[in-house]
């Protein structure tokens, strides 16, 4: 039998009449050491030379080893000439380049070497399945490979083998059948750890936290798990946040003595910080750790990452460095922690520290790009995108990201223009998400509808976890755009709606005083069974305001702390406070505010100060106003409103008063600015400015229009 694909190169064979004697002095004994310590390809060649003209490939396990090297180095031509140099390769050879190509991801490959071995009625033995099973598992997907090699097995005996066994429970768990694989647990003989481990992954992998508890408690009875039934256990109550399983498994991994194992208690302290631990409990478990390394830090910064608090980011990360080196990862993580709040010296401290250290990689670089370009440095953060050699759509999208949270919106378009223009990058659901969110705040309805377009050609076949988000932008651009029958269409063929789509749909009526339209969608959220979260009631709060629905409004915020459990926050309460104020009810506005539970911020008081104004109520006014002078003393714009209260009762003199404070404070308001979208071009407007090219035809229009405003009775808008 001869299975002959290349064969072995002549110069090779040349080449062995130059070697160095010492080379040729080597037999077997002493050839695998030497082959283990081959660094480079041409080693490799060097000793399969030497080998060939003094004791040849025997035994077998040198030439399976050559073939493992060979393959590593991604030399498949030499893998398949010593293959061939075997009139009847036998199991061992056989096994050693299928698990070649397995281990150099040529998957299917290695299933189609496996087939030539069945079709030439080799031999099997205990190592060959495993090894087609990592294939088959490493593909995913393909349960009809699994269960013919599963029959196969069977067929030649292996049905009782463990090995066997526990990678075919991986196969099943991998391509989605659960059922075959508690089913072949079940029909286990013996049972190792690795079985149980196996069995308990696959269902947590599959989202069933309750059964995995359930087998790993059947395993206690049987054996003593290991850290890595442990580490699996551990990660489930992170995933599923089951704070009580966890602390469990806390006590029962100090009553057994695993908690030396170092990977074991950076798991407990990660599952304090998903699980819903305090930050007493994830600060005492970490003061507990007897060896905290890199690991430990970096979970501890990412829990305060999570919380949006910077401070204690910006202390832990000091405390680290003295008593630890930091690694890239915690540098992207304390980049990434701070880039929202930052400024340009922070970014600059950080990014001078990972030059210093020689910590960069270009997911560091990535992050502190990000990082300036929400400060507004945009001279440091082209700077950097120039610097990275390989920019991928993760690299683009932080860039149009950044601009885009800083207000750069013209940059951020002019980045986007540029990767379509480089032709090496398409965009991404992240990069199309974010156009989205420019154009709702430009107001570019013609620009969004052709994004929109892109995303439908190129990306809507993506899964729906994907797109389910970049949908809810689509639907917020068009609602904010004001055409909401659009937004209705989009909301209508999103297969998953989560408590984000909801609330942006009743946001959206909101803003447009639908306030009916709003109370309806969050009453057919509640029929769907999705549970609102306070962003939901702060959309419904402000739906209601909106539209003057003081008695809905009023339901809705009782509702949320009686029936929902929901503690109302400062955002809530400006809500209620501005509702009640818009109505004419300021005396309950004020009660509302000076009975809450946090301190009255400027906004709240400025909801009061504008209601005062409508509602001509100087009494309140004047508190309201104190209070804000108070809390912001250089806010201009609550100066204005002041002086047009004082104003609208005649009292000049206060008027002018309130003026010359103003003067004094050398307080400006600066100019209103608006755009709008013609043709695809957005073009802007400063108060004042007459640099537009069709100013002169502009101010006819906004002329004219403001006479017919006249003609039919209605104050003009327009000053």
């Amino acid at each position: 039998m001869r299975f002959r694909i290349c064969s072995f190169s002549s110069h090779i064979l040349f080449r062995t009449h130059s070697l160095k004697s010492y080379y040729l002095t080597y037999s077997f004994p002493y050839s695998s050491p030497l082959l283990r310590s081959c660094s480079d390809l041409q080693a490799v060649k060097r000793i399969h030379a030497s080998l060939i003209v003094s004791s040849g490939l025997q035994p077998l396990s040198v030439a399976s080893k050559l073939i493992t090297l060979y393959s590593q180095f991604s030399d498949f031509h030499s893998v398949f000439s010593i293959f061939n140099s075997f009139e009847e390769p036998d199991t061992v050879i056989w096994n050693s380049i299928i698990k070649s190509h397995v281990e150099s991801g040529l998957f299917s490959h290695a299933l189609l070497l496996y087939g030539r071995m069945r079709e030439f009625g080799v031999v099997h033995d205990s190592f060959t399945f495993p090894i087609v099973n990592k294939a088959i598992r490493s593909l995913g997907c393909h349960i009809e490979y699994g269960e013919m090699v599963h029959c196969v097995a069977m067929q030649m005996g292996f049905g009782q083998d463990v090995y066997f066994g526990n990678t075919m429970i991986e196969v099943y768990v991998k391509c989605g059948s659960i059922g075959n694989a508690s089913k072949l647990f079940d029909e286990m003989n013996h049972r190792d750890l690795v079985s149980w481990t196996s069995i308990i992954s696959g269902y947590i992998y599959r989202e069933s936290f309750s059964k995995g508890l359930e087998l790993f408690n059947k395993m206690r009875m049987e054996m003593e798990p290991n850290s890595v039934t442990i580490l699996v256990m551990l990660q489930a109550c992170s995933t599923f946040e089951s704070a009580n399983e966890g602390r469990e498994l806390h006590g029962y991994v100090i009553k057994k003595g695993i908690m030396l194992d170092a990977s074991v208690g950076n798991s407990i302290l990660r599952m304090y910080t998903k699980a819903g631990g305090s930050e007493e409990d994830v600060e005492t478990f970490f003061s507990e750790i007897d060896e905290r390394d890199i690991v430990s830090w970096n979970i501890l910064i990412a829990f305060y990452s999570s919380r949006g608090d910077i401070t204690k980011v910006a202390e832990r990360f000091n405390e680290m460095r003295r008593e630890i080196t930091s690694s890239i990862e915690t540098l992207t993580l304390v980049v990434s922690a701070i880039a929202d709040r930052a400024n340009v010296s922070d970014g600059g401290m950080l990014h001078c520290l990972a030059k210093k250290t020689g910590l960069c990689d270009s997911l560091l670089i990535t992050s502190l790009l990000s990082l300036y370009a929400k400060c507004g440095a945009p001279e440091i953060s082209a700077q950097l995108f120039r610097d990275i050699p390989h920019r991928t759509s993760i690299t683009w999208s932080a860039m149009m990201s950044g601009f885009t949270q800083n207000g750069s919106f013209r940059d951020a378009i002019e980045f986007f223009q540029q990767m379509l223009a480089s032709g090496h990058v398409q965009p991404n659901h992240d990069i199309i998400s974010t156009l989205f969110i420019i154009y709702t705040h430009l107001g570019a309805l013609q620009l969004g509808k052709a994004a929109h377009a892109y995303f439908i050609r190129n990306l809507s076949s993506s899964p729906e976890e994907d797109s389910a988000p970049l949908g809810t932008s689509l639907l917020n651009m068009y609602m904010r755009c004001g055409s909401i029958s659009s937004a209705l269409v989009c909301y209508n063929r999103m297969a998953v709606k989560d408590v984000v789509t909801w609330t942006s749909m009743i946001e959206g009526f909101g803003t447009h005083g639908l306030g009916f339209e709003a109370l309806g969608m969050f009453k057919r959220m509640l029929e769907s069974g999705v549970e609102p979260n306070s962003v939901t009631f702060l959309s419904l709060l402000s739906a209601c305001s909106h539209s003057g629905l003081v008695r809905e409004g009023c339901e809705a915020f009782h509702s949320m702390k009686w029936r929902f459990g929901i503690e109302p926050n400062l955002n809530h309460n400006t809500c209620m406070a501005d509702l009640l104020g818009r109505s004419g009810k300021l005396k309950e506005a004020l009660t509302l505010i000076i009975k809450m539970a946090v301190s009255p911020d400027s906004r709240i008081w400025g909801a009061l100060l504008a209601a005062s104004r409508v509602h001509g109520d100087k009494k309140v006014g004047e508190y309201a106003a104190e209070k804000l002078m108070e809390l912001e003393p250089d806010n201009v714009g609550y100066y204005t409103i002041w002086s047009n209260i004082e104003a609208s009762v005649g009292r000049w003199g206060e008027v002018e008063e309130v003026r010359r404070e103003m003067h004094e404070r050398d307080l400006k308001k600066k100019p209103g600015w608006s755009c709008i979208e013609v043709k695809g071009v957005i073009h802007g407007f400063v108060s004042g400015d007459t640099s537009h090219d069709h100013v002169e035809e502009i101010s006819k229009a906004v002329e004219c229009l403001n006479r017919k405003i006249q003609e039919v009775g209605v104050l003009s808008i327009i000053l």
